[in-house]
């Protein structure tokens, strides 16, 4: 995978926490991450799909997520809560991209942004929905592997 495009998960990953936290609009977030050249390394229109993705089909995300974890999602560390959503985006969005790529790439920013041992929680999350959504993706993999 691009670094460029692990870039834009980083930025979106900051600009939705941001957005979770501060409820500023969407548009306002963005202008602030060009102006101040946040997304100077990063994929732009990868960064925006995302960005303005999530929210968009939020209610969708969260459905899915609440099937698999613990607790309610407005209470998962929103850290997490942000890697979990884009993780989730792009297993439900993102056809073209392998369930293994979104998974390690949603471990990578945990490890990245999370506390200590958050990579496994958003692991076995992710998992488990791609287990799911990506189910047919995984057989088929399974059945090359053997």
């Amino acid at each position: 995978m691009s670094q460029a495009r692990t870039n834009a998960r980083k930025a979106a990953v900051q600009a939705l926490y941001q957005w979770q936290m501060a409820g500023q609009n969407l548009s306002e977030i963005e202008r602030q991450f060009l102006e101040e050249e946040r997304l100077k390394d990063a994929q732009k229109s990868y960064f925006v799909e995302l960005f303005y993705g999530v929210p968009k089909n939020l209610d969708a995300i969260d459905q899915v997520l609440s099937e698999f974890v613990d607790r309610p999602v407005d209470t998962i560390d929103p850290v997490e809560r942000a890697i979990l959503r884009i993780g989730v985006y792009e297993l439900l969005h993102r056809l073209d991209m392998p369930y293994r790529v979104v998974l390690n790439e949603g471990i990578n920013l945990a490890k990245y942004f999370g506390a200590d041992g958050s990579h496994k929680y958003v692991n076995g999350i992710l998992d488990k929905v791609a287990q799911q959504r990506r189910a047919m993706e995984i057989k088929g993999k399974a059945k090359i592997e053997k």
